[in-house]
């Protein structure tokens, strides 16, 4: 049997979608009754609603280790996709609390319990940092603990260290390194987090764009390769798993086309950006208001550098669907719940 952590979210409701196409048996762990219907709904999106029954769905949290003693009974294989994102500095101790000490339990269960392998969910925000001679990030570019990085960033870079922990103490595993997802979600809160929050923020008239870059890459794309590399010999490697380096600018206006709304005319410069984070900041300090913008993140906007996918592209022979299409049927589906509602049109896997 596998075990799915996170399958409430957009990774992990996909893992789900997949692995039930291939008649496994499937355990996942959810924290609210909410979050179980939020995944029925993605089943429903695809047309997949008679393979939600395959689910065992247990009540538990990563973070509390009571709930987790009867999650890993029978358990071979663990789809580690659980995670809280945030780029809020006063999130720093929830971010630690679930992605590292979460993780730890993840993988004390694991080797405690006899589960064969591991895959676990990081993140880009971990990839280390370009030297001077350097031009393109891959997986043996060393992490540079002395350059600034998000709170989440360092969180998720800790998560990593405790998945290598496991390999050491002889756990099978492997860990992704995914770009920004790109996907849909099925309620109007959910549209409003993560990179789901771009096809909103473009939907209300984002003013501005800037012209830095990053990797992005499908939902689907992430799941089906965490399912061939479970099946294969492959053990203590990590992968980065992007389709596309795309520049923000050209990104939004991808989503703007798809959505047929206006894309983004004004220019944020690194000055508007570095006095965005700072009055954010001050909302947040003397108004109590959700950090919005963080030092980290106003610098990642202007970031250029090239991140490769060329490791898991040789080691699985893969081949990337478009970030294109993955946009246009996004944006499907963001039109169908809150701009034009039509007739049900399932998405294809």
């Amino acid at each position: 049997m596998v075990l799915v952590t996170g399958a409430t979210g957009l990774v992990g409701s996909h893992v789900l979608l997949h692995l039930s196409e291939n008649d496994e048996s499937i355990r996942a762990i959810y924290r609210t009754a909410e979050g179980v219907q939020k995944t029925r709904s993605i089943f429903s999106l695809y047309g997949k609603d008679a393979f939600f029954s395959k689910i065992n769905w247990i009540q538990a949290d990563i973070t509390d280790i009571p709930s987790l003693e009867n999650v890993f009974e029978n358990i071979d294989a663990v789809y580690h996709c659980a995670a809280f994102i945030s780029f809020d500095p006063e999130d720093e101790e929830k971010l630690r609390k679930t992605n590292i000490e979460g993780t730890a339990n993840i993988v004390n269960f694991c080797l405690a319990k006899g589960v064969r392998k591991l895959c676990h969910v990081s993140s880009i925000a971990t990839l280390g940092d370009l030297k001077e001679h350097e031009t393109i990030i891959n997986e043996e570019t060393e992490w540079n603990p002395e350059k600034p990085h998000s709170d989440y960033a360092i969180s998720k870079f800790g998560a990593e260290m405790e998945i290598w922990r496991g390999f050491q103490e002889g756990l099978e595993v492997v860990i992704i390194n995914p770009g920004v997802i790109i996907g849909p979600a099925t309620n109007k809160s959910d549209w409003k987090t993560g990179s789901c929050e771009i096809f909103s923020r473009i939907s209300n008239g984002l003013p501005f764009y800037t012209k830095g870059s990053t990797g992005f890459v499908g939902v689907s794309d992430v799941a089906r390769i965490m399912l061939m590399l479970m099946k294969s010999d492959v053990n203590g490697e990590r992968f980065i798993v992007i389709s596309e380096n795309v520049s923000f600018e050209n990104m939004l206006k991808k989503v703007a086309s798809a959505l047929n709304v206006k894309a983004p005319k004004i220019y944020g410069r690194k000055w508007m950006t570095e006095i965005s984070w700072r009055f954010d900041w001050i909302k947040a300090t003397f108004f109590l208001q959700k950090r919005k913008m963080s030092k980290a993140m106003a610098r990642a906007l202007h970031s250029n550098d090239l991140i490769s996918n060329e490791k898991i592209i040789g080691a699985l022979d893969y081949k990337f669907g478009s970030v294109d299409e993955c946009v246009d049927k996004t944006a499907k589906i963001f039109k169908s719940q809150f701009i034009a509602p039509a007739a049900n049109q399932n998405l294809q896997l």
